[in-house]
């Protein structure tokens, strides 16, 4: 059979088990399993064993349970309701005012979770009832809670970054250093979005109901200084290569732990819970890893990845224009699968269409990344949807429409990311040397 036939019919198998109910990480095992059993003479049980192990042993991959531990630790303590007491009379001068916490916080929480939907309900249990008691308008208040709550996947540290740098092989640091600047960019078109708006609607704005003086602002801020503080120690040590990214998140989850302790929201109860929390999550992430590593093994043995690239080779087309059939494939599987899913089953095949047309795989970390984000917005299994929905009781549709005007901003971050390289580029060059090709 060709390597196109055999692809399709993979592909064709992955899906029957997906729609069957299979977790994905076991769907990607039986199909690596029955691809070595009936297409190649290499033993599966031998393939299966060591790509379980080989995912799993790694000491990159130790950040990921840490820093989703940190993020769990966190999202327990009482940081939302701080963020907007602090940041509320910082922000009240901008057109649309307090709706600007909504995407200054998720901005701020996103650098401490790497979590879209913890950015996303942390942020929101506190700004919803605040903004709906002084008049704020709903609808804009859901879309840029929904929109803003993404900035978890993109600002680091990201869990889906590190999930990305695994399954290509590439330095999760160099990861977290190239979305540093695309993630303030999304944060100012987030808030761009909110600018025009009021400008065009000043009738829904409400009027400024108290004026507060310099040191009274910073009085309500001081509770940002340990979350702030926690920020920049963490990008600083891994920046400067005084940490790697697994003792950063070390470091991380013990500072998260401090502050817990400091707002006295750290008991045996929250430390437990977090620890739970964390657990699953990670557990649930390492099985797919190991499974599309598994698939991984597959893929090489029957040649699919490099008939794919040779193929791709042979048509001549536009790197351009590979990206733009990338994207469009990414838009249709975020309305299906989650993000974490959504990298581990494609980056086997596009990996080697990417190296093909000489695409730097670290900038096209962040372009998948940014994709990854759309996808929690889109139905009918946008996380962040979800997550609205069960804390408003708003129908889903109605929460998708008001975060249109986001979605369109997560556009324009890819066009300008894609025609300016140098967004996710410069800064790793600038502080880790020559990006590796």
């Amino acid at each position: 059979m060709s390597a196109v036939g055999l692809s399709i019919l993979l592909f064709g198998l992955m899906l029957l088990l997906l729609a069957g109910g299979l977790w994905i990480a076991m769907a990607m095992s039986v199909v690596a399993w029955f691809g070595l059993q009936f297409f190649t003479s290499s033993p599966p049980e031998v393939n299966l064993f060591q790509s379980f192990w080989g995912s799993s042993a790694s000491w990159s991959l130790a950040a990921l349970p840490l820093f989703v531990w940190m993020g769990e630790i966190l999202f327990r303590t009482r940081l939302s309701e701080e963020m907007f007491e602090g940041l509320s009379p910082w922000l009240g001068w901008l057109p649309g005012r307090l709706m600007h916490v909504n995407i200054v916080g998720c901005g701020i929480f996103a650098a401490v979770s790497g979590s879209s939907a913890a950015t996303c309900a942390t942020i929101a249990k506190v700004a919803l009832p605040e903004l709906h008691k002084r008049g704020y308008d709903e609808r804009m208040c859901l879309g840029s809670l929904c929109g803003a709550g993404t900035l978890g996947l993109l600002i680091p540290p990201s869990i889906i970054m590190i999930v990305y740098a695994v399954a290509a092989e590439q330095s999760i640091l160099k990861m977290f250093v190239a979305g540093v600047l695309p993630g303030i960019l999304l944060v100012l078109l987030f808030s761009g979005v909110i600018v025009v708006w009021s400008l065009l609607h000043p009738d829904k704005t409400p009027p400024v109901t108290e004026r507060l003086g310099f040191a009274e602002r910073v009085r309500r801020a001081r509770n940002l200084i340990p979350c702030i503080a926690l920020i920049v120690f963490i990008m600083a040590a891994m920046f400067t290569g005084w940490a790697t990214a697994t003792e950063a998140a070390a470091f991380g989850v013990l500072g998260a732990l401090a502050i817990a302790w400091w707002s006295g929201t750290l008991s045996a109860a929250t430390f437990w819970a977090s620890l739970i929390g964390a657990t699953r999550l990670s557990c649930m992430i390492l099985f797919i890893l190991a499974g599309a590593s598994f698939l991984s093994s597959t893929m090489a043995f029957t040649g699919i990845p490099r008939a794919l690239a040779e193929w791709v080779v042979s048509l001549g087309v536009s790197s351009y224009s590979l990206l733009a059939v990338l994207a469009a494939i990414y838009l249709l599987l975020g309305c299906l699968i989650d993000g974490i899913s959504m990298i581990v089953l494609t980056m086997t095949i596009v990996l080697p269409m990417i190296q093909a047309a000489h695409i730097d795989l670290i900038w096209f970390g962040i372009f998948i990344v940014i994709l990854v984000e759309i996808a929690q917005i889109t139905p009918p299994v946008g996380f962040n949807l979800f997550v609205l929905q069960t804390m408003t009781g708003r129908d889903i549709d109605y929460i998708a429409l008001a975060s249109l005007p986001f979605f369109f901003m997560m556009l324009v971050c890819i066009a300008l990311v894609t025609l300016f390289p140098e967004l996710a580029t410069w800064l790793p060059d600038v502080l880790l040397g020559a990006t590796q090709k």
